[in-house]
């Protein structure tokens, strides 16, 4: 086969053979420089392919790249044998004209396990915002037992995943490394000083309110949550929008990608999240405020992607039937047929064919 595969990088590190190179020198008239009987293979690679795609809906993602760090700052040794194939930066913009692809993300190790293992810290360290990726998901199949024993097939996220991927929820093991760890970053960030003393938090994550209490001691934060106490040491490996803590013996590495003086703004195992730390009497009042009402589209038929409008099948007044395709949105080279999500009449049609809409943006209203 004359064409290069995708999956080349995993083939030149356990062969240590430059096959881009092969293929110009081979072009240009030389021959190959090695024989068959040259070529071993030594250790194991495993490769990520990162894509602009949302995982649970599985569509692309548009936009500008407003972070955009490759892994590796805080430790790329040989042993941690990081390679990340790209072409683009921060400030680079992802549009609905090429293929989502983001980079090839390839780690190396003696074997498997070792190969995995480096690859979860390399998608911990890869800071890509602005856009929707799919690394929560590249994530969390790294931990499955099934996929580190070996023991998958092209069944795998049927098997694994028979109602769809829904974004990674916290293990009780994982809630106790980030609650801790956010604690200690929050109090970081809001005091200029590491003064001794005890201070209290409210902490709120996937809606439930965790209340926390963050001790100082001659530099050494210990957490509180629900009477367990764990000590926390921020590590010494921090770049940016990176940060390392030690919760007891586990190290927890952070993307902190914004914070308001309330609300922070991280990834955790890949998977973004919105998570509140107030005082008691700030969360006292805001658990007084009213609830914002969310808004209802129930009767309207959203585009699910950016994309250009190639065609509108049904005209204002017209009766359809749920699922019957009403209209066409093309994004990076793929037809997505938008069809009408209850029975019912077409009250407005708000888009027209050419148009360039954004995710969300209203195509169709039904009475």
């Amino acid at each position: 086969n004359t064409r290069l595969q995708v999956e080349h990088p995993i083939t030149e590190c356990i062969t240590g053979v430059d096959i881009v190179d092969e293929m110009l020198r081979v072009a240009a008239g030389y021959p190959l420089s090695y024989t068959q009987s040259d070529i071993g293979i030594n250790g194991w690679a495993i490769e990520c392919r990162v894509y602009a795609e949302d995982p649970v809906r599985y569509l692309p993602s548009i936009g500008l790249l407003t972070k955009y760090t490759e892994p590796g700052i805080l430790d790329n040794t040989p042993e941690l044998g990081v390679r990340c194939d790209s072409g683009i930066v921060e400030g680079s913009s992802i549009s609905i004209h090429y293929d989502p692809m983001i980079s090839k993300l390839v780690t190396y190790g003696p074997d498997r396990l070792t190969a995995i293992e480096h690859m979860e810290k390399a998608l911990d360290e890869y800071v890509i915002d602005g856009i929707t990726h799919n690394t929560p998901l590249l994530r969390e199949i790294l931990g499955n037992e099934k996929f580190r024993s070996g023991d998958i097939s092209t069944k795998f996220l049927e098997e694994e995943y028979p109602q769809g991927y829904s974004g990674g929820e916290l293990s009780p093991a994982q809630r106790s490394e980030l609650i801790p760890s956010l604690a200690v970053l929050h109090h970081l960030k809001t005091n200029r000083t590491v003064a001794d003393g005890t201070f209290e938090y409210v902490i709120t994550c996937d809606s439930e309110q965790i209340p926390a209490t963050v001790t100082v001691h001659d530099g050494t934060f210990t957490v509180n949550l629900d009477g367990s106490e764990v000590t926390v040491r921020t590590a010494k490996g921090t770049h940016g929008t990176l940060h390392e803590f030690t919760v007891g013996d586990t190290t927890v590495p952070l993307q902190h990608l914004h914070f308001d003086g309330v609300t922070h703004t991280i990834r955790y195992r890949c998977c973004k999240r919105q998570i509140l730390v107030l005082t008691p009497l700030q969360q006292k009042f805001m658990d007084a405020m009213p609830v914002k009402v969310k808004e209802d589209t129930s009767n309207l038929l959203l585009s699910p992607m950016p994309g250009s409008v190639s065609s509108i099948s049904v005209e204002e007044g017209d009766e359809v039937l749920e699922g019957t395709e009403v209209a066409i949105v093309v994004a990076m080279k793929m037809n997505n047929s938008l069809k009408a999500p209850k029975s019912g009449k077409i009250k407005k049609i708000w888009a027209s064919v050419g148009d360039v809409v954004d995710g969300d943006q209203k195509i169709l209203e039904f009475y």
